[in-house]
């Protein structure tokens, strides 16, 4: 499989380079050249399939040739190691629970499967392989825990001070060993900014082997397709399906947008947002305005310039009415965020994080404006207990924190804090590494 720039559809590459480079030179996003689709046999089955089955035929649809098949089924085993339950909320509303793995997000089937990848490379050349990761909250846990003591390979993650949960900070910013976690006075979008910017400094490319594992990384995209088709196989098949999904970068509908070009039966696809609705808004006018992002309870979704709303256009080839005609936009302020996640604790007994409670939000406006009977799946993408001050504040009782979570907590915090000019940061990585 080849993989080609958004900003320049001459330019194919192997999959070695997309994922080793994360951002082409260009400061274009790595797209497949083509998105094969699976044979109506896999479907007619999937119900009996384990999500290890399905996910390592969905990556041999995507990857094909590229890795060794026996390579690229430890990979998918390494990452599949944890379940993915849709468990009933209401009738017709279901959740999809990704909140499963070690640092209890979404985010560590995306993590887990391209440190692998990436590792798997790294053994092929002599040069250590640096990745630059910006977080808004979910992606550094992941990718910090997912890297781990991969050899060759170190690990800087950037994020915005004082605005990822203590719980978030603690789970990369204690880690140590070849993890290290700088604190930017700014947003989540200044953080991409410095990583965007390192990619296409000369100076630091001669001397750097750099790359990224946000969700610009081909890599992390491909394992997030996987709980899609996941999910589709638990569900009974009677009605259409929708998927709601709490959406900041928008890797996760991108990963959900693939399946369905794989073959994916899915009726309808929702972008639930908080105020930072530059995307929603898109799809109600046909107009882009990115801006800067403003602070919400849900965090990990205060993105004012998603990087994947290109790969969103790119798989439309621009097209507005398809685009919309496959996607509903809706976005939420953090009142109504609380709002749900009390209605859904009193009435139902399940508790909500506020990421979580923007998708349920986005697919009950769906379903009560829908002419048709569906069912409905949002992605729960983090554990509420990541969130324990917002959560324990808006049910107005103590929640409990998995012990997973209580050790990070006993670690010592250990960051470098720096401004958001590109100046100190490269400063900071020609004087480290």
């Amino acid at each position: 499989m080849k993989f080609y720039s958004t900003k320049n559809p001459d330019r194919m590459v192997d999959l070695r380079q997309a994922v080793t480079q994360g951002l082409a030179p260009d400061n274009g996003l790595y797209m497949p050249e083509r998105i094969p689709s699976l044979p109506k046999e896999f479907f007619q089955t999937i119900h009996e399939k384990s999500f290890n089955e399905i996910a390592f035929a969905v990556a041999q649809n995507l990857i094909g040739d590229d890795i060794p098949t026996e390579e690229l089924k430890r990979i998918v085993d390494h990452t599949i190691q944890f379940e993915a339950p849709v468990v009933q909320v209401e009738k017709d509303v279901y959740s999809l629970e990704l909140f499963h793995g070690p640092t209890l997000a979404f985010k560590d089937f995306g993590a887990r499967f391209m440190s692998q990848l990436l590792g798997y490379f790294a053994r092929q050349q002599d040069q250590e392989i640096i990745i630059l990761v910006a977080t808004s909250g979910d992606t550094g846990s992941a990718v910090a825990n997912g890297f781990l003591g991969v050899p060759g390979i170190r690990v800087v993650v950037l994020y915005p001070s004082g605005k990822v949960s203590d719980i978030q900070e603690k789970q990369f910013t204690t880690l140590g060993q070849n993890i290290t976690a700088v604190e930017v006075s700014g947003t989540f979008d200044d953080c991409q900014q410095l990583v965007k910017e390192a990619f296409l400094n000369d100076e630091l490319r001669k001397k750097f082997f750099l790359t990224s594992a946000n969700s610009i990384n081909i890599a992390r995209l491909i394992p997030q397709s996987f709980y899609y088709f996941n999910a589709y196989a638990q569900m009974p098949t009677d009605k259409p399906l929708v998927f709601s999904i709490p959406s900041g970068n928008f890797g996760n509908i991108t990963g959900g947008l693939l399946a369905k070009r794989m073959g994916l039966p899915v009726h309808k696809f929702i972008a639930a947002t908080n105020i930072n609705d530059v995307v929603p808004e898109y799809l109600q006018h046909g107009s882009f305005h990115p801006r800067p992002s403003k602070q919400t309870i849900s965090n990990a979704m205060d993105v004012g310039n998603p990087s994947n709303f290109v790969r969103m256009l790119e798989l439309y080839q621009g097209d507005f009415d398809a685009l919309s005609a496959d996607i509903s936009g809706f976005a939420f302020s953090d009142e109504a965020t609380r709002e749900a996640m009390r209605y859904v604790y009193s009435t139902c007994g399940y508790i909500l994080d506020p990421h979580g409670a923007i998708g349920y939000l986005g697919l009950k406006k769906f379903l009560s404006d829908s002419k048709e009977p569906v069912s409905g799946i949002f992605l729960e993408t983090a554990h509420p207990a990541k969130f324990k001050e917002v959560v324990e504040d808006a049910l107005q009782c103590p929640i409990k924190v998995p012990q997973v979570l209580l050790n990070f907590m006993k670690n010592e915090k250990r960051t470098i804090s720096m401004g958001s000019d590109f100046f100190s940061f490269k400063k900071f990585l020609m004087e480290t590494f």
